[in-house]
C-alpha cells in the first residue's frame, strides 16, 4: 500500500434514506447507503486521485464488511479500521423533502443507542500509527468523535501526534446534536458548555470548514477572517451556506465565491458538503497548502464547489462522487456559458 497523503478519522455509517417527503423510520421503501462524513471524504479524495487512509471503528457485521470492500475497491488504506464484535455499525435515519434537501433523524440498530464508531480504541491506533502516518501531510476529522469518551481519547492523541509531526489538520465542524444526545432535536444548536469544550480542539486546525449556522453558533460570527483571528492557530476558514455564496480565507487570501448548482436536477443533497471538503483537501494537497495568489485560491474554491454540486445528482454521499475529469468538465461548461 502506498503511503497516504490524507488520513480521515471518524465515523463510517449507513444513511437510511426515506422517500422524498416520507419518513425513513416508517417507510417500507428506503435506501441504505454507506456514508459518514470522514468516510465520505475519504472516498471523495480517492476518486479525485489522492492517496488516502481511513481510521475508524466499525461493527464486525455485514455493513462493516461492505465498507471494507468499498474502501479496498477504491484503493483506500484500511489498516486503521477496527472491527467491533460487540457493537454494530450505526444506521442514521435521513429525512428528505420533495426538493431532495435532507435532515437527520434518530438511529437504529444499536443496543441502548450504542454503536461501534463510539469505541475507537487508542491502543490499536498507537500500534499502527507509525506506518499509517508515514508520508502523510493531512489529518481530516469532524467533531462527532468527541461525543464519546473512548473515541475522544483516541482522536485527541491523533491530533497531538499530528501536530508534533507537522501534519496539517482539517476540521469539518459538522455539528450533529443527536450524536451527543439522542433525545435532542436534530436542529438543536450547541449549548455553551459544548462550544467551550470543543473550542480547544478547533484551535488546532490548519483548515476549518463550517456551515454558516455553525459559524454563528460557535463563533457568533460568520466572517472567515474574524473566525480565524479568534483562534490561536489562525487557520484557513471556509464558511458554506447551501446555495448562497461561499465565504473563505485560504492562507493570505480571502473572498466570496458563488455556489455552483447541480448540472442536473437535485436528487439528494446528502454528502454535498463532504464532497466539497474532499475537493478542498485534494486541491490543497496539490498546491502545497497555501495558494500563491487570489486567483489560485478562487480556483480551489470553485473546484470544491463543483465537487459538491456533482454529488447531488444521485442518491447517497459516495456513489455520485465525481472524478477530477468530471469536475473539470463541469467547470469548463460553466466557463463556456459565461462567454
Amino acid at each position: 500500500m502506498n503511503n497516504s497523503k490524507v488520513i480521515c478519522i471518524g465515523e463510517a455509517l449507513v444513511d437510511r434514506l426515506g422517500t422524498p417527503g416520507g419518513n425513513p423510520a416508517l417507510d417500507k421503501d428506503f435506501d441504505d447507503l454507506l456514508g459518514g462524513a470522514p468516510a465520505n471524504v475519504a472516498c471523495g479524495l480517492s476518486k479525485l486521485g489522492v492517496d488516502v487512509a481511513f481510521l475508524g471503528s466499525l461493527g464486525n457485521d455485514s455493513i462493516g464488511k461492505e465498507f471494507c470492500d468499498l474502501f479496498t475497491s477504491l484503493g483506500i488504506n484500511i489498516s486503521g479500521i477496527q472491527l467491533n464484535d460487540e457493537l454494530p455499525t450505526r444506521i442514521v435515519l435521513v429525512h428528505r423533502d420533495i426538493k431532495g434537501e435532507r435532515s437527520f433523524g434518530g438511529f437504529v440498530g444499536g443496543p441502548n443507542n450504542s454503536f461501534a464508531d463510539q469505541k475507537l480504541n487508542l491502543q490499536k491506533i498507537k500500534s499502527i500509527w507509525p506506518s499509517l502516518s508515514k508520508g502523510a501531510s493531512w489529518v481530516l476529522l469532524g467533531t462527532i468523535p468527541f461525543a464519546s469518551e473512548s473515541s475522544r481519547q483516541a482522536v485527541t492523541w491523533v491530533l497531538e501526534n499530528a501536530r508534533k509531526n507537522n501534519l496539517n489538520i482539517a476540521i469539518d465542524l459538522n455539528w450533529r446534536p443527536t450524536f451527543w444526545d439522542s433525545s435532542l432535536d436534530p436542529d438543536s444548536p450547541p449549548n455553551f458548555e459544548t462550544c467551550s469544550f470543543l473550542k480547544p480542539f478547533l484551535e488546532q486546525a490548519s483548515l476549518l470548514k463550517l456551515a454558516k449556522e455553525e459559524a454563528l453558533w460557535f463563533f457568533n460570527n460568520d466572517n472567515p477572517i474574524d473566525i480565524a483571528e479568534s483562534l490561536s492557530n489562525r487557520p484557513s476558514v471556509i464558511v458554506t451556506d447551501g446555495a448562497q455564496p461561499i465565504r473563505w480565507l485560504l492562507g493570505a487570501f480571502s473572498g466570496e465565491t458563488k455556489a455552483i448548482s447541480s448540472p442536473t436536477s437535485v436528487v439528494d443533497t446528502t454528502g454535498a458538503g463532504d464532497s466539497f471538503t474532499a475537493g478542498i483537501i485534494a486541491q490543497l494537497s496539490t498546491h502545497s497548502f497555501y495558494p500563491r495568489n487570489k486567483l489560485e485560491a478562487e480556483k480551489i474554491i470553485r473546484f470544491a464547489a463543483a465537487c459538491g454540486a456533482l454529488v447531488c445528482r444521485g442518491k447517497g454521499a459516495i456513489d455520485p462522487q465525481p472524478s477530477s475529469s468530471d469536475v473539470e468538465k463541469l467547470l469548463a461548461s460553466l466557463e463556456e456559458d459565461m462567454i
